[in-house]
């Protein structure tokens, strides 16, 4: 069991027990707090495993719990968590909230002395949202959830997300990153903690661009049609040829979004 670790001044990393090839080294649940308070917020508590979510609930009052999206690494948990918590959960998608009504876009949450700003960001899910702590040292950070990931890039979950969302998510979060002087750091669901948010997201975006003129490529290559649905399977066998097949479905999905956001912009 990894001990958690402090990765930022207003954050501690709690790696949930779930490896794989979706969830690298497993899903961060995060704890925030202010260091003068004796309440937590915890954003994803992730999967339903009893040590892990007793782990999370030892640091203090959970004040609130927040979910960045749906998918069961990050909330499989969520409502034992609230059961042993007593806490309010908050989501974008009203199915997952507890005792409190859905997360807003722009909106200033104010929790466990801290102030924290809703970004709400689709794409990698329709409901995907990321929390901004503009006090944290030095230069603020974000939690991105799987918007963003330490290692890697992230899958885009067709049909429940989509690619023209998320390219205009990651362009507002560069945006914030810029905005800010000096470093806003990115805490994400998975992977290590990055320390630059717009240079990543300038690396995302360069990233998805470069896949969509590969994919481009392969269809003027094989005179396919994006809206066949036969085509996924030869882009995959081209753009993801060294993809492992425990993740093709993923890369599959990945390539559904890329191929209907080209029906609508070519």
């Amino acid at each position: 069991m990894t001990p958690p670790a402090a990765v930022s001044r207003l954050a501690t990393c709690v790696l949930a027990p779930n490896p794989g090839p979706m969830t690298l080294d497993g899903t961060n649940s995060y704890v925030l707090r202010a260091p003068d308070s004796a309440g937590v917020v915890v954003v994803d508590p992730g999967p339903l495993d009893e040590a892990h979510l007793a782990r999370l609930a030892e640091f203090g009052t959970v004040e609130l719990v927040l979910l960045t999206h749906h998918h069961g690494d990050h909330r499989d948990g969520l409502a034992r968590f609230a059961e042993l918590t007593g806490a309010p959960v908050r989501a974008v998608d009203p199915a997952f909230c507890v005792g409190a009504g859905p997360l807003v876009d722009g909106e200033r949450i104010a929790a466990a002395g801290l102030a924290i700003e809703v970004l709400v960001t689709p794409g990698h899910t329709a409901d995907s949202v990321c929390f901004s702590l503009p006090d944290d040292a030095p230069h603020g950070s974000v939690l991105t959830g799987d918007t963003i990931l330490g290692r890697g890039t992230t899958i885009i979950a067709d049909p429940d997300g989509a690619l023209g969302p998320y390219l205009g998510s990651l362009e507002r979060l560069r945006e914030l990153g810029r905005a800010r002087s000096g470093h806003v750091a990115v805490l994400p669901g998975h992977g290590p903690v990055l320390q630059d948010l717009g240079d990543i997201c300038d690396e995302y975006l360069a990233h998805r661009a470069e896949r969509l003129e590969q994919v481009r490529a392969v269809l003027r290559g094989l005179g396919a049609d994006p809206a066949d649905p036969e085509t996924v399977a030869g882009v995959v066998d081209t753009v993801y040829a060294e993809t492992d097949a425990a993740v093709r479905p993923a890369a599959e999905a990945s390539v559904r979004a890329q191929l209907a956001y080209l029906r609508e912009h070519g």
